[in-house]
Order: structure tokens, then sequence, then C-alpha cells
């Protein structure tokens, strides 16, 4: 088309069929999907003294959305088995200062949704929904990322859809996704440079929208490539007694394995980076679990989360970790995979 910039046709077109893949009404294209929380946080108007409710086993761009602006997370601890938010503690985390939910869906499972919709519909509290992990999962049938009453989404190079960097916030409120609009390209709404806020420069570039594109039209080949390298992993390593592997299923999700984690169990004598660095001496290349929030040295140094313990996201965070799960992915570099994995454990 001759568009290098966000005014190109592609984002538009992009933001479009996204939206439409998930069931949502606006796509909202940004520049990664760390921003795009950012930016749904900020058009709740959330800021200082407010608080959200979210894992305390998640990415650090969760709850620095909140904190930048002065707000506070509060933190769940996760399931043991799905890895995902223990949505039976939230309940009991909300206050008169609770403006927010972010459930987080994490790695290949979704959190269970319509309890937590419940939670937040009898406080009337916004849900933002965390489904960077996600694209092309569903709930109970339904898409991740139509859940909440704004959703993000990561195009980061590990994800089912790619741009390189890139993501997309999704919502059914024309307000909310106006604002989002305008939050990625400066506050400029009215007239160029005139600004009635304080944005940012988020946007997504054209070339990105149309790699997304594409990306996009093979997203039904990706997924069963995805599930199929979780079903030779699991047939693989189903003998090895001091791995947990990922849950297959539950009811309201079959594992869509974005990546193959597997946790250590507790009589391994010693953590998942020592794990790591024996898998690598054999040629394999590893990556840690998630590091809990309340242990991230920037929030320790603030005095933030004192004497707060979440013993699931702790034990997972140290004996945790993921295999190669890439799509191109061969069968024979799992089963070299499996191999290694057996002789360290």
């Amino acid at each position: 088309t001759g568009w290098i910039s966000s005014e190109g046709p592609f984002v538009r077109e992009f933001e479009a069929r996204f939206a439409e893949r998930v069931n949502r009404k606006h796509g909202v294209a940004v520049c990664n999907g760390s921003v795009a929380l950012d930016a749904a946080v900020a058009s709740l108007g959330i800021g200082a003294g407010d608080e959200v409710i979210m894992p305390a086993f998640t990415i650090i761009s969760c709850p620095a959305a909140v904190t930048r602006p002065g707000g506070t997370p509060v933190l769940i601890d996760c399931d043991s088995r799905t890895w995902n938010m223990d949505v039976s503690q939230i309940e009991s985390r909300i206050t008169p200062r609770t403006r927010a939910i972010m459930p987080v869906h994490i790695y290949g499972l979704p959190v269970d949704m319509d309890p937590l919709l419940d939670i937040a519909a009898r406080h009337n509290l916004p849900v933002i929904e965390d489904a960077a992990e996600m694209i092309g999962q569903t709930y109970r049938g339904r898409p991740c990322g139509s859940l909440g009453t704004l959703s993000a989404f990561s195009f980061y190079p590990n994800k089912h859809v790619t741009t390189g960097e890139g993501g997309m916030i999704l919502t059914d409120d024309d307000d909310l996704a106006e604002h989002c609009r305008g939050l990625r390209n400066l506050a400029m709404k009215q007239r160029r440079f005139i600004h009635d806020e304080i944005g940012w420069n988020f946007r997504m570039t054209n070339l990105q929208a149309a790699v997304g594109l594409a990306q996009l039209e093979r997203l039904d080949e990706f997924v069963p490539r995805k599930r199929h390298i979780f079903d030779l992993y699991t047939a693989l390593l189903s003998d090895v007694a001091a791995l947990q592997l990922p849950v297959e299923s539950t009811d309201y999700a079959t594992n869509i394995t974005w990546v193959y984690g597997v946790v250590m169990s507790d009589d391994v004598p010693f953590d998942s980076d020592e794990a790591m660095k024996r898998l690598a001496a054999k040629g394999i290349g590893t990556r840690p679990f998630f590091w809990p929030i309340h242990e991230q040295p920037v929030y320790m140094k603030a005095g933030m989360f004192e004497g707060e313990s979440y013993p699931n996201a702790e034990r997972i965070a140290r004996r945790g970790f993921y295999l190669p799960s890439g799509l191109a992915l061969t069968d024979d570099q799992i089963e070299r995979t499996v191999v290694a994995v057996k002789e360290v454990f």
C-alpha cells in the first residue's frame, strides 16, 4: 500500500478481523501487550489509592499497569494444578477501594471465569481480562478475550499470532474503546496537537498489522499444532514421576498449550534454575516460570506486600519451568528434548 506508519489501512483491518474472531465490537491495536494493560487501566480512571485484584503468579506487566498511576495490586494465590488464580479467594480481598479485577489466563488454561464474573457483577467491578497467552482459546465455548469489560492481547513472537511486538485491547463498550484509541495516540482526539489529557504513543505500525493479518489467517492451523505438541510431550513424559505435567483439560477448557510447563516434585534435590542449567548442557533451551509479584525486588524495595505469602505461587516459581514449545518444533526435537529430560530426572 505504500503505508508504513500507524495510519495505514492494515491497522484498521487487523483490528476489525481480530475483534470479529474474538466476538468483540471494538479492537484497538497497540505496540505491545504490556501497554494494552496500561491503556485499559487508564481508560477506567484507576489511580492513586485504587486497588485492583490480580494473581500473585503473573508477569510484572499486570501490576505495573496499576502501580504506575499510583494504584495498588491486591494479590491472589494460584491453584497448584492449573497455575491460574484461585477464584475462590477473590471475594475476601474486595475492599471499598477495589476498582477492578484483573484475571490473567496462564500458560494454556483460562481462569475459571463464570464465578469471577459473578463476583464482579455483584460488586459492580469492571474486569480487565489479560488474555495475552490465549489467542484461539475458549472458555466454555466462548473466546478468551470476550469475557472482560476490557481484554488485552499480546502479539509477541512466542504467541499464536505474532506481529514481532504488538498488542490489542478489545471491548464492547463504545466509550472505553474511544478512550483507549485516544490514549494510544498522545490523547489527540478532536484536532492534532491539542490534548485534553496525557496519553502515550502506543501505536501499532501498518507493517506489523499486515504481518498480524497474515498470521491470523493461519490461527486455525496453529492451534491444532500446539495441541499436538502438548499430546506428544504428555505421552512421552507420563512416566517421569519427578515432574507434574500440565493439566490436559478442565470442565471449562482444553489446554491450548501456549507453553509446555512442568513442575518438579518436592523430593527433587535441586531447583528449577539447576534443572534448566543441566538441560542447557544437553543442548535444550528452557525458560523459567513467572516470579511471584510479592517477591519482585522492585516492589520489595518499595515496602509493598510486606508479610504477604502466596505458597503455591512461590513453589511453582522455584520448581517450574517450560520446555521448547514453539510452533516450528518438530516431533524429532520433542523426542530429543524428552530424552534429555529423562536423563536429568
